[in-house]
């Protein structure tokens, strides 16, 4: 067994926990438009479904109106009401062929929902890293039963990979009270 193949394999997964998060995050609204919002929306283009972005030009009018502006005009009904219906609680509106999505202020009570949502991405991706830890430590263990790594090597490898679960549970920490505080200063 290659310890250093392990670690580094574990660190990668560890890694894409935490670009899960910041993008589950980037997804939870603060209240100022920013156009990633709407990445994960898709509408229905010539019978296959479509990223926004590959049928639309986003935009900011200002820091709570995002724009869209589709490339074909019979597309901007599409946009809307895929928007519309999507969990992100927006009311879009169309002026002409473009498709004006206005961000509503948050209410104390939204605020702390979103809030308890923030922490609990954090929990999932804290999950997510804790189980990465686990199998490489079961890795780890079954090498040493089956008495291809000495046990000093099994140990040391360990107490790497618990500093590395440390290590990225402190930056998930560090995520979602960036966040949290983002939801609470507006």
């Amino acid at each position: 067994m290659n310890v250093a193949d392990l670690k580094k394999n574990s660190e990668q997964k560890m890694q894409k926990s935490i670009d899960a998060l910041k993008n589950n995050l980037a997804k939870i609204r603060t209240g100022r438009a920013h156009a990633g919002m709407l990445d994960h929306i898709q509408v229905e283009y010539y019978g296959s479904m479509t990223q926004l972005t590959g049928v639309a030009n986003l935009t900011l009018s200002d820091a709570r109106t995002i724009i869209v502006q589709p490339f074909e005009k019979k597309m901007t009904s599409v946009i809307e009401k895929a928007i519309r219906d999507s969990d992100l609680g927006l009311n879009p509106s169309t002026t002409g062929d473009v498709v004006r999505v206005p961000m509503p202020m948050l209410t104390e009570e939204r605020r702390k929902e979103m809030a308890k949502t923030v922490k609990g991405e954090g929990e999932d991706a804290k999950v997510a890293v804790r189980n990465i830890r686990r199998d490489a430590n079961a890795a780890l263990k079954d090498a040493l039963k089956a008495k291809t790594l000495p046990e000093d090597v099994e140990k040391k490898a360990q107490d790497d990979v618990q500093k590395m679960t440390d290590k990225f549970v402190a930056e998930i920490d560090r995520l979602v009270h960036e966040k949290e505080k983002e939801l609470m200063s507006l």
